[in-house]
């Protein structure tokens, strides 16, 4: 064959995943390993949502349901929205890439953040949009430069909200005063994956910002149903917006994005409140174990509005991380991001937290860190 393949989509580089633990056992010969690298729900996923999935199983030789309607209204209900300010995607990935192929042509201006969720820069890569780029301040966006940078040729500015991969969020007058500054042919996309996580104090009054959006910049916020509902395997997500940002997607969207399952399990988990206040409280509890512990092993922690957080572990992280995958534990290293000393962990249950630890204290001491 000779193919062609454009420029734009030579370069670039697939998603790095995190490392499945059946891989991981497979290459390094290790049992019972454990995973706390992608930031998933150490407890499960929400029963009532594993019971809906089997409730639909006789179903599955139908389409689903296109418009997604009863999960749209059941978002409406629980955000406050209408059903028309709702969309909902295969993963919030999804709605990311709905925004690019909307907004975005070829020239066209994406701003974002480094290091963020590689996602928003390889879609608009692929759109033939040009990225414009800024490294994070203190691990925060650097808001002020993103500012600066605005110009006409500018569309969406993605703003993960906490950051991933350092947990920071953004503070909410800082947010309010850039935004009041935006001009009003740009969209700010909150990207607020871990927003289940986040203390009161510094959360986003999503609502008010996207309902008086008369004037100035219009706001999408992302959610999704991978994190605080256990979701992750199922991909579904959703955007809450305005009406009119709302019917444009639908104008890019596949008639039938979202699966029969994950639209009942999504449904099902967002009426299980005990599923997901006993994920908060068990994710605060560890994590703030989880801190003290590592601390006392001569390592320093990052505060966090997620469900990880980052470790300063005194030395090479990459090393770190091959010396923990040998002993079946694996983690993130934040090498590739810039910070060599640093790994991030994603809180996982009382028995995975505590091997952790213990992991994490004999690879310190065998790599002579601490």
């Amino acid at each position: 064959m000779n193919i062609q393949v454009p420029d734009n989509i030579k370069s670039i580089v697939p998603y790095p995943p995190g490392k499945p633990i059946e891989e991981l056992e497979r290459e390094y010969g290790v049992k019972d390993s454990i995973k706390l690298a992608s930031n998933e729900n150490a407890w499960g996923s929400s029963p009532k949502a594993i019971e809906a999935i089997r409730k639909a199983l006789d179903n599955l030789h139908r389409y689903p349901d296109g418009s997604n309607y009863y999960l749209t209204r059941a978002i409406a209900q629980k955000s406050g929205f209408s059903p028309d300010e709702v969309v909902i995607g295969n993963g919030s990935d999804e709605i990311i890439e709905f925004l690019v192929k909307a907004y975005v042509q070829t020239g066209d201006e994406v701003i974002t953040s480094h290091p963020s969720f590689l996602m928003y820069q390889k879609v608009v890569q692929v759109r033939g949009g040009t990225n414009i780029i800024f490294p994070l301040k203190e691990m925060h966006h650097d808001l002020d430069s993103i500012f600066s940078a605005i110009t006409d040729k500018t569309r969406l500015i993605f703003l993960d909200n906490p950051n991933n991969p350092t947990a920071t969020a953004i503070k909410p007058t800082d947010l309010y005063s850039f935004l009041s500054e935006v001009p009003e042919s740009v969209i700010v996309v909150l990207d607020e994956a871990y927003v289940d996580f986040m203390d009161d104090d510094v959360q986003v009054d999503v609502y008010s910002l996207i309902k008086n959006s008369k004037g100035r910049c219009g706001v999408v916020a992302l959610r999704t149903f991978s994190k605080a509902y256990g979701l992750a395997g199922i991909r579904i997500g959703y955007g809450l917006m305005s009406g009119d940002v709302a019917a444009v997607l639908h104008k890019v969207r596949q008639p039938f994005n979202v699966n029969q399952l994950a639209q009942v399990a999504a449904i099902a988990a967002i009426e299980d409140v005990d599923f997901y206040n006993t994920t908060l409280h068990k994710t605060r509890e560890g994590k703030a174990w989880l801190r003290k512990e590592v601390e006392k092993l001569g390592c320093s922690t990052y505060s966090s509005q997620t469900n990880f957080f980052l470790i300063d572990v005194k030395g090479d992280a990459a090393a770190l991380y091959e010396a923990m995958l040998c002993k079946g534990v694996i983690i993130r290293s934040m090498k590739a991001y810039g910070y060599t000393n640093v790994i991030r962990i994603t809180v996982g249950t009382g028995e995975e937290n505590y091997r952790f630890v213990h992991t994490l204290g004999n690879c310190l001491r065998e790599l002579a860190y601490v």
